[in-house]
């Protein structure tokens, strides 16, 4: 199978590649390389330099299936950076839209689970957050208007190997290990009990893999059932804590949506505490 992923390079995206290859598929990365790395390259996948939105000027749309994770991901620092929300996660996508119906190939399209959140007092949604919110309905809008075999996925705060460790895109748990490393306080938001469901990438990928080929519609989210505040993250880890002020877009808590998921076999076979150690 022909198999085109965006965000190929990236912390999801290079796993989901690397799997694909050695399920035997012919893959095709695209990516622009704002969060992804050449380091996250994996041997047997074609690799493309670009942004999603021109993409269709560098390949034939004759793929089988497209996985769409090239999208601009982070809350609270996306609320200095609409115009890069904008291009990536509007224009870009439109742009992947097109090229699928092009290619009359099935899109795997990776939601955002900060949809799934309970809303508090002062809460204020994310430029990122309306983004992914308002491109899930586009999705399924469009291609139940062309007629295109659709499967929309929710990630909930994947940790693993390759997770990105400097820079906005650091991930909780790559930040938490590095201070640690260099003896600094694990920083940690306030009020400090929000929770979140993380997962392992290696369950991610096996969710991407099942709904790929047998999910159809929305709501296939993927993600742990257990939930841990972020002051009990910072504990696992046993180092100083030091509290920051609380951030705008920053939800308590979300919904975690896996039943869809699970009926296809899916279930994650990995424990944040193990990974923590």
């Amino acid at each position: 199978m022909r198999i085109l992923v965006t965000g190929g390079a990236g912390f999801v995206g290079s796993h989901l590649c690397e799997r694909l290859v050695a399920d035997g598929h012919h893959v095709v990365s695209v990516d622009n390389y704002y969060a992804g790395s050449e380091n996250n390259h994996v041997d047997g996948v074609i690799y493309l330099e670009s942004d999603t939105q021109w993409m269709s000027s560098i390949l034939v749309p004759n793929f089988d299936m497209v996985y769409h994770l090239g999208e601009y991901s982070r809350v609270e620092q996306s609320f200095d950076a609409f115009e890069t929300v904008w291009e990536y996660n509007k224009l870009g996508t439109k742009a992947v839209l097109d090229f699928v119906k092009e290619s009359n190939a099935k899109l795997i399209y990776a939601g955002s689970s900060t949809k799934f959140a309970f809303e508090h007092p002062g809460y204020v949604k994310s430029p990122y957050t309306w983004s992914k919110e308002s491109n899930t309905e586009f999705v399924k809008l469009f291609c139940e208007w062309n007629n295109i075999d659709f499967a929309i996925t929710y990630f909930y705060n994947v940790y693993g190997p390759r997770e990105i460790e400097y820079g906005s895109y650091a991930t909780l748990i790559a930040l938490f290990k590095r201070k640690m490393e260099n003896g600094k306080p694990l920083t940690v938001v306030s009020p400090g009990t929000q929770q979140r469901n993380f997962t392992h990438v290696s369950d991610i990928v096996d969710g991407l893999i099942l709904v790929g080929m047998n999910g159809h519609g929305d709501e296939y989210g993927i993600g742990h059932p257990t939930a841990y505040t972020i002051l009990e993250v910072a504990e696992m880890f046993g180092g100083e804590i030091e509290m920051l002020p609380e951030r705008k877009g920053n939800r308590l808590s979300a919904k975690v949506i896996t039943d869809k998921t699970k009926e296809l076999g899916w279930n994650p076979k990995y424990e944040l505490k193990d990974y923590i150690g």
